[in-house]
């Protein structure tokens, strides 16, 4: 089961409507996945030379004097922002120096992404309520990537959910199951690749960042991934850039793409897109096995420039 849903806004217009149109998306395939949900989003790009990383603990007074702390060892700290059981803060500290801090001064702090645009909020509990608590129904932003999950091979907890994230800027979220999960996570730790789960869509956003930093572009790291993981999967993959699809090669994982001259949006089911505005007008189509569909938002900043 699980469900996914993704929103890619073409014009600022859309952009600022974002969470609104997106939360009755998700909310949507609560049946697919009851026990908890998350979301990727991209939005509010960190200053020039500092990065946003997206922190979760369950203790409410985790977040005071880390702001201090961080920029006492590390660099500025230019932001912060609490919500729930996540908190945002942007700084000027190079990545490898932000995890080692937190690993040696803060392991009581799970890293949810880190990068320049994208912040993940995912948490057990009923998908609307997630959303709820992380406000994200006023949220504005270029693109979300969202999961819901029914976790029926592993325990339901916030760290098991979706989005996955191991490199900047990247998330994955899957429907599905790969078999080969277990030789791919050892493959790839050698690698130099972390995994904090057994899950194996985790396996499947590593395996990604690992090929891209290898040099891959996006494409190639797809391309690749047709090939190494076995098994069958719809992936909703979220960049800085954009957005892209991917199923696998026999596709029996349920899709479904939408676009206007607004947005793109996918689901896991039509219902899901059904009370999106224009969506009577939309071009809608199922995504063809094994064929990687990409939506790179420079693309639609370039066109609006002319």
């Amino acid at each position: 089961m699980c469900g996914i849903a993704a929103f890619f806004a073409k014009t600022p217009a859309a952009e600022a409507r974002l969470g609104e149109w997106f939360c009755p998306m998700l909310a949507c395939l609560s049946g697919r996945g009851p026990d908890s949900a998350g979301f990727a989003i991209y939005r509010n790009p960190a200053p020039a030379g500092e990065i946003k990383v997206t922190l979760q603990s369950p203790d409410p007074q985790a977040w005071a004097g880390l702001a201090a702390a961080l920029a006492r060892d590390l660099g500025k700290v230019s932001g912060e922002r609490a919500t729930a059981t996540h908190c945002v803060l942007t700084l000027a500290a190079p990545e490898s120096a932000v995890r080692a801090w937190l690993a040696a001064n803060r392991p009581d702090l799970t890293i949810m992404s880190i990068g320049t645009t994208i912040e993940i909020f995912k948490e057990t509990g009923a998908p609307a309520s997630v959303m709820d608590r992380f406000e994200l129904h006023s949220a504005t932003g270029s693109h979300i990537i969202g999961h819901t999950r029914m976790a029926t091979e592993s325990a339901v907890t916030t760290a098991g959910s979706h989005p996955f994230s191991s490199g900047l800027d990247l998330c994955l979220v899957h429907n599905g199951s790969l078999s080969n999960h277990n030789r791919l996570r050892r493959n790839l730790r050698r690698e130099g690749v972390e995994f904090r789960t057994d899950n194996d869509s985790e396996v499947a956003a590593g395996y990604l960042t690992w090929r891209l930093r290898l040099g891959d572009s996006l494409e190639a790291a797809l391309t690749g991934a047709l090939r190494d993981l076995d098994g069958f999967f719809t992936f909703a993959i979220g960049t800085r850039a954009g957005f892209a699809v991917l199923r696998d090669p026999i596709a029996c994982k349920p899709a479904v793409l939408a676009e206007t001259d607004e947005y793109v949006a996918m689901a896991s089911e039509y219902r899901s897109l059904a009370d999106l505005p224009g969506i009577d007008k939309a071009a809608l189509w199922e995504p063809e096995p094994a064929k990687i569909y990409a939506w790179n938002k420079a693309d639609y900043q370039r066109r609006q420039a002319a």
